[in-house]
């Protein structure tokens, strides 16, 4: 039993007080509409596998400030009509591997968008996009929870959150799964 210091109904109303820059508004904004200035332009390149009951594709989009980032899109070979996709968002230091090490979900039936973790892949699995930092990026602390933290502008967070492009993966799948 999962222990709380407030009964349910108390913590789903919690509403703390919260202290925002007061650009923090149309920082994001502006965020958003940079963000949108580069259209998706996805390719869905197949990858001979070998293997007999998925079909792979790497995928490529444009993520923030028009930089690519990688993924798999990994299908059941067998299929008809629109599938069920699940969209794999790797975590911290992870990146998306090998096609081969992501089979579960397609084999059960479903699509399996995993998504590469920009300037990660270091850790625990190895990535494919790169984190290219704007001019007059910081030092940082290894890793990257510093990178770039001087100026939000160039904030790492920044660019790794806007090139999951919430919001626009839907169409990037309607893309793939033609």
């Amino acid at each position: 039993m999962p222990y709380n210091d407030m009964p349910l109904a108390e913590l789903q109303a919690y509403k703390p007080a919260r202290s925002e820059a007061a650009d923090f508004d149309s920082f994001w904004q502006s965020t958003l509409a940079e963000s949108r200035q580069f259209p998706l332009n996805a390719t869905f390149t197949p990858v001979n596998s070998k293997l007999k009951t998925v079909e792979t594709f790497d995928v490529t989009y444009n993520g923030f400030g028009g930089q690519p980032i990688k993924g798999w899109l990994i299908l059941p070979k067998e299929r008809s009509g629109k599938l069920p996709c699940i969209v794999e968002y790797i975590g911290y230091g992870g990146g998306r591997g090998f096609a081969i090490d992501w089979l579960l979900w397609a084999t059960a039936g479903y699509a399996h968008f995993i998504m590469d973790t920009r300037g990660q892949g270091s850790s625990w699995k190895q990535g494919d996009t790169a984190d290219v930092e704007p001019a007059g990026s910081n030092p940082q602390h290894p890793g990257f929870m510093t990178r770039g933290i001087v100026k939000k502008e160039n904030y790492y967070y920044r660019r790794y959150g806007r090139s999951k492009r919430h919001g626009r993966m839907k169409p990037l799948m309607a893309t793939g799964l033609r």
